[in-house]
């Protein structure tokens, strides 16, 4: 299966703090890969890096042909990158519709990826007219999730979408990521939740110390649960 995206050695910093190592990474085109590890591991500045809001100081992030690496942070969504950061960082004065125009503008979309965006996620459609702040966790999440997908991206990155979420609602983003999966949308989900993981992901990639330790099929995982003690801490 052919890379939607590939990552090539990058090193990024905060300051003089060097937090990715030599950082590699390919995405395959219409799976689901995790990347878990310890806080502070650099899973979310990998992210960070892929959408140009940490700098790539060495090293290539390709989609397709092209090195992001080297495009200014706004154009990286009209590329077909999505974001949905830890925090959602929605406009909480703005209404659901408010919202959701915002990522449709982003890319240039119209009506047919609106009515789109609002199949994938029905509750918005009652809730439109409603301040996004005053959502719950879960719909607020939903709402973050369908801005991100008004860009049509080819690539999706997910930042612990099912943070603080109760069961039903990290059912319902488990659902999303597969029928986004089915569509052929390519997502790099970081999850601290192991059990969120397994039902959704193809490959889990265990990142240490800015590095990416090791890639591996769930399927291994499964089979070898000492792999996430070893990397995460957990059982």
């Amino acid at each position: 299966m052919p890379d939607a995206l590939t990552i090539n050695g990058i090193n990024c910093f905060y300051g003089d703090v060097q937090v990715l190592r030599d950082f590699s990474l390919d995405l395959r085109k219409g799976e689901v890969l995790c990347l878990l590890g310890r806080n502070g591991a650099g899973k979310t500045t990998a992210l960070k890096a892929i959408m140009g809001l940490v700098p790539v100081r060495s090293g290539a992030i390709l989609l397709g042909a092209t090195d992001i690496s080297r495009l200014p942070a706004h154009e990286v969504p009209k590329a077909g990158v999505a974001y949905v950061p830890q925090g959602r960082r929605l406009f909480s004065e703005l209404t659901v519709a408010e919202n959701i125009e915002i990522g449709l503008m982003a890319r240039g979309k119209g009506a047919a990826t609106r009515k789109d965006v609002l199949d994938l996620f029905p509750v918005l459609r009652d809730r439109l007219s409603q301040r996004s702040g005053t959502l719950s966790g879960g719909e607020q999440q939903m709402l973050a999730m369908a801005r991100a997908l008004c860009l049509e991206p080819d690539v999706l990155l997910l930042d612990e979408p099912t943070e603080g979420l109760m069961p039903s609602m990290i059912a319902r983003i488990r659902e999303t990521v597969t029928a986004l999966r089915a569509r052929g949308v390519s997502t790099i989900l970081v999850e601290q939740r192991v059990d969120a993981v397994l039902p959704v992901a193809d490959r889990v990639a265990f990142v240490e110390n800015g590095r990416n330790r090791r890639t591996v099929d769930v399927a291994e995982l499964k089979d070898d649960p000492a792999m996430v003690r070893h990397y995460v801490g957990v059982g």
